[in-house]
């Protein structure tokens, strides 16, 4: 190689955990702590350069990611698989790398991607608890009807102009979504709900999980609750659920470069043991 020749480049892809309770976001911050920021630092000191990081998606201040994807091109002599350990050795603790892939440089970790899917998670019982809190909706005014809740999202399948659930601020020029698959559970205390799409709007779940806590509650119906997306009724659309129990839980690709177990659904279930009486636990 010429000295004045570029060293080959290769393109690496990541599977990446991250508490969002102290980042303002995925993405690079003027002036506050993101998580494409902090990965960006490490591979820079690393590969002596600067260095881009590109994200499957952009999660916002406070949110967590199970398995976001990330890319980068590196021309250091490290082999792509052993790029996990290097950056989990000099990253926070709040950050994790589940695993590194060389891939090809035509393949990029957002436009690459089939869809994304999201998990939020309340909390029900009117007791707190500590070791939920980070990642959970502790809602327990008023119960949640987790029928009522399925029959609502039920509609969204499918490919939707879905303005309603569109905050101001973002710069993409239009609000249709195809929408792929939609799930509410409970188990114990803890319900759940999933959306999955290929792509999402600034802001959109959260806002539709805000409105859909009033059709569990009741307050309205899962027919209103359509007619209000499909007539892109925005002014009715007024809260937004707590960023800590939203969570991107996985990133689909159709050759995905890791194995199905590294990204599948990396973020644990919350099972509460039952209440021990005391005559018993002391027994």
């Amino acid at each position: 190689m010429s000295q004045t020749q570029a060293p080959a480049s290769k393109r690496v892809a990541l599977v990446i955990q991250y508490l969002g309770t102290h980042f303002h976001g995925w993405q690079r911050q003027p002036s506050h702590r993101s998580v494409q920021e902090d990965i960006e630092t490490v591979l820079a000191v690393v590969q002596q350069r600067p260095v881009t990081l590109y994200g499957a998606g952009r999660t916002d201040t406070g949110v967590h990611a199970a398995a976001q994807v990330a890319h980068f091109d590196d021309i250091s002599p490290i082999p792509a698989a052993r790029w996990a350990a290097v950056l989990n050795s000099q990253l926070p603790d709040d950050i994790l790398i589940l695993a590194s892939a060389s891939v090809p440089l035509t393949w990029h970790a957002r436009f690459s991607a089939s869809w994304r899917r999201y998990r939020y998670l309340f909390y029900t019982d009117s007791r707190p608890n500590l070791f939920v809190r980070p990642f959970t909706w502790h809602y327990y005014s008023a119960p949640l009807d987790e029928g009522l809740i399925q029959s609502a999202l039920d509609p969204l399948l499918g490919r939707h102009h879905l303005a309603a659930f569109h905050r101001a601020g973002s710069s993409r020029t239009h609000s249709w979504v195809e929408v792929q698959a939609v799930e509410c559970s409970r188990q114990g205390s803890f319900l759940k709900l999933e959306i999955q799409a290929n792509g999402f709007l600034y802001g959109m779940v959260r806002l539709l999980v805000g409105m859909l806590v009033q059709v569990g509650t009741k307050e309205r119906s899962p027919e209103e609750f359509t007619q209000i997306w499909v007539n892109q009724r925005r002014e009715e659309v007024k809260y937004a659920a707590p960023a800590k129990g939203l969570c991107l839980l996985r990133v689909g690709y159709p050759n995905s470069p890791f194995p199905r177990d590294i990204w599948y659904d990396t973020q644990p279930g919350f099972v509460l043991p039952p209440i021990v009486p005391a005559d018993i636990a002391y027994s």
